[in-house]
């Protein structure tokens, strides 16, 4: 097996590696249980907010010069517009909680110690900021989805030992269109948090 490095990304390096990360979301989310049919226009547009933001952090894992996986956050009111209404009533501040976006890792990588490493490089960057959590979210498939693969796994374990939990009630919606459909349809994604 080759050797992978985990880098920091901020400021003009995550502008350079935009193009490969957008790559990677699409090629990684076509997995169950995102089942995302993406498109490097829409990737683009996703991923501009990175661009020049001095508090967001890519953490890039590389083999050799190659970007292989990648996590991404940014402080939670960068995404008020998106997740707001889900954090009313919770008590948290969006501007105590640091948002862990996308962690995308190309199977053959998986199963190396790289997912510590993008939450510990995502948390240390949060403590720099001063947040006092951090969140993410994850799509919420029925465990009878017709395309569950059967050796799938969720990752609720790993997150848990991170120490992350479940909001209970905290659930955001968002529009995409599944592979082998012809219109975006609303997903439920589940929040979890830590405190850091």
């Amino acid at each position: 097996m080759s050797a992978v490095s985990v880098r920091v990304l901020t400021g003009p390096e995550i502008d350079a590696a935009l193009n490969d990360l957008a790559a990677l979301r699409i090629a990684v989310f076509r997995d169950f249980p995102y089942l995302y049919d993406g498109d490097l226009d829409y990737e683009r547009r996703y991923l501009a907010p990175y661009a020049g933001n001095p508090r967001a952090v890519v953490a890039g894992a590389f083999d050799g010069a190659r970007l292989v996986g990648a996590a991404t956050g940014t402080p939670m009111e960068d995404h008020a517009d998106d997740f707001a209404a889900a954090f009313d009533g919770t008590g948290l501040a969006l501007s105590d909680i640091f948002y862990c976006a996308e962690s995308v890792l190309l199977p053959e990588y998986r199963g190396r110690g790289l997912g510590h490493a993008f939450f510990d490089a995502r948390e240390s960057h949060a403590r720099a900021l001063g947040r006092r959590h951090a969140a993410f979210c994850a799509v919420m498939r029925p465990a009878d989805h017709p395309a569950r693969p059967a050796e799938y796994r969720p990752l609720d374990p790993f997150w848990r030992a991170r120490g992350y939990a479940p909001l209970p009630g905290v659930i955001a919606h968002f529009h995409w269109k599944d592979l082998g459909q012809q219109a975006q349809t609303a997903k439920p994604l589940q929040f979890w948090a830590r405190a850091l």
